[in-house]
């Protein structure tokens, strides 16, 4: 219910929000979280508390708005943002810098630990020109590997000042955004529709697979791997479809799915739990797919007022033994689609999801946290 939502307005563009991931022993749900701005005079880190956890309201919903902690400018918009432990945030600017930012959590306060000035930069006739964009950002604690608008991609490792690899024509078009398949592979995302793995192991500065979107070269600007099953991928694009691809066959997406009237900038696996995958757009819109099969005894909360709940009929297949997110038509077996966000207009620019909590940031100037997504 919209009741459970929490907004906390900014007076700056969020362009990322991301919860700082929880100790591996933690049942708590997740505390704090982090938001990067973009296009304002002065951009901005800033690392947030849920609230006021012990504030109850009539009802057993929880109340307060998020409490700013600490915060630390900016140089240029930030593009990506991706803790790389408990401390310590990875930061990809428009300038082509790569940053990384402590959070001192005994004082709050926030500061440059490690940078890389012009990760990404375009190279001019003359001299090493202005930076290009750094777009995405992915890390394996030590590894923190960015890719940017000049089809470079870096593999850096934390405390070392050197790249520790760098594949400068990596691709001709802009990479948006990447992933880790394994800890020596990833996965990239360009602006004509191509998904490409990359295997570190290898010497050779070319990707060991190229996947494609038919034809259509339509801009890809987001991905994601399934937790558990390695070789699901998620894609988003311009265009504001869903791809679902099986990275063990073919070369073409096993599924495409009728998403979002605008760009998807961002899309996520539920990190435990999986059958739930979440988008966001520029259409203002953010979708909560549901693949999981007790669609039936799912609590009321799907059903409120106010959510464009999208049913397909159920054709029941064994879920154990092939993934909802591979069936090759989604429509014939169990996915609920909610619009978590009814009448929002401006574009929905992050999400980030942990536990039963749900962080994400518009262009309307403001965070909304959600802490009780499965109620």
């Amino acid at each position: 219910a919209m009741e459970d939502v929490c907004a906390k307005f900014v007076s700056e563009k969020i362009s990322k929000t991301r919860w700082r991931p929880l100790p591996a022993s933690a049942l708590q749900p997740p505390d704090l979280f982090a938001t990067g701005s973009w296009d304002n005079e002065d951009n901005r880190i800033s690392i947030w508390s849920v609230g006021d956890v012990g504030n109850v309201g009539l009802n057993g919903e929880y109340q307060g708005e998020p409490q700013l902690l600490c915060d630390i400018k900016h140089d240029g918009d930030v593009m990506d943002m991706q803790f790389l432990d408990q401390e310590r945030i990875v930061v990809a600017s428009s300038t082509g810098t790569v940053t990384v930012f402590r959070h001192h959590q005994n004082n709050h306060t926030l500061s440059a630990n490690q940078r890389w000035e012009k990760a990404h930069y375009h190279v001019d006739q003359d001299t090493l020109s202005g930076g290009a964009a750094c777009t995405g950002v992915i890390c394996n604690n030590p590894e923190i590997v960015t890719v940017g608008e000049d089809g470079r991609i870096n593999l850096f490792r934390a405390d070392q000042k050197d790249a520790v690899r760098t594949i400068d024509n990596a691709d001709s078009s802009t990479l948006h955004a990447v992933t880790f398949l394994r800890t020596t592979d990833i996965l990239t995302v360009n602006s004509i529709g191509q998904l490409k793995i990359w295997d570190f192991r290898q010497q050779r500065n070319e990707p060991s697979q190229i996947f494609s979107l038919t034809g259509d070269r339509v801009p890809l600007h987001c991905v994601d791997r399934h937790p558990n099953q390695q070789h699901i991928v998620a894609t988003g694009g311009q265009d504001g479809m869903l791809s679902i691809w099986d990275i063990r066959q073919g070369t073409m997406p096993v599924s495409l799915l009728n998403a979002h009237e605008a760009e998807m900038w961002e899309v996520h696996f539920h990190p435990s739990n999986p059958d739930h995958l979440f988008t966001c757009s520029e259409d203002g819109s953010l979708w909560h797919w549901d693949t999981s099969t007790d669609v039936s005894e799912k609590p009321s909360f799907l059903h409120q007022g106010g959510r464009s709940t999208t049913y397909f009929s159920h054709n029941t297949i064994n879920q154990s033994v092939v993934s909802a997110w591979l069936s090759n038509d989604p429509t014939k077996d169990r996915m609920e689609i909610t619009n978590l966000i009814p009448n929002q207009t401006l574009s929905v620019n992050s999400l980030d999801i942990l536990g039963p909590c749900l962080v994400y940031g518009t262009d309307a100037e403001a965070i909304y946290v959600n802490r009780h997504l499965f109620a």
